[in-house]
């Protein structure tokens, strides 16, 4: 049996920490398996907040929501709005409270779609503090990088190093990688104390 794909294993981390009835935040929504996934994890109790820049990722959100819709699955609400926005977007009452926050950076995967539009340092740090701050103790900001297209490898060098200089009062950070394959994605994730 081989090693869990870097996807997996954030899952994995995810779905540990999760509980029927939490808060979770999809950081960026793409074609919404992160949403869909957090939304099976809290259940018809939790509550997901789904962000993204583009409309078209957030409609292929809602049509994979849509295509497996189940009164079991979390509330979901979908933002076209940046991961940097999040405390503004979330009620006051969440903030200390959110089991998970998941960040899938790079562009849309999809064929039509703009691979030119692509997630920034500057606002992924920004998300990135925001989302500590707004985790509950133990809960948990996973981090897929994608240093193999234009603009990745410099995204995912200020990722890894704000993760590095992280205060390990605030949280502890891991790196599940494949360092054979250097342009491969890969994953960080940080608990917070």
């Amino acid at each position: 049996m081989g090693f869990l794909s870097v996807l997996s294993y954030a899952h994995k981390l995810v779905a540990d920490r999760l509980q029927p009835g939490d808060l979770a935040i999809d950081a960026t929504a793409g074609t919404g398996a992160d949403t869909l996934f957090l939304a099976k994890a809290c259940g018809r109790r939790g509550r997901i907040w789904a962000f993204d820049i583009q409309a078209e990722a957030l409609r292929l959100t809602r049509e994979r929501l849509d295509r497996e819709y189940d009164d079991a699955l979390a509330q979901v609400s979908l933002l076209q709005q940046s991961h940097a926005e999040m405390r503004e977007q979330l009620p006051g009452s969440t903030h200390g409270r959110i089991g998970a926050v998941m960040f899938n950076l790079g562009y849309l995967p999809v064929e039509a779609a703009d691979q030119t539009l692509i997630t920034l340092p500057e606002s992924t740090i920004a998300a990135l503090e925001t989302a500590v701050s707004l985790l509950r103790p133990r809960g948990i900001a996973t981090i897929m990088l994608y240093p193999g297209h234009p603009g990745g490898d410099q995204e995912a060098e200020a990722v890894q190093a704000w993760a590095a200089d992280l205060p390990s009062s605030i949280g502890q950070t891991i790196l599940y990688r494949q360092i054979q394959r250097p342009h491969a994605p890969y994953l960080i994730a940080i608990e917070k104390k």
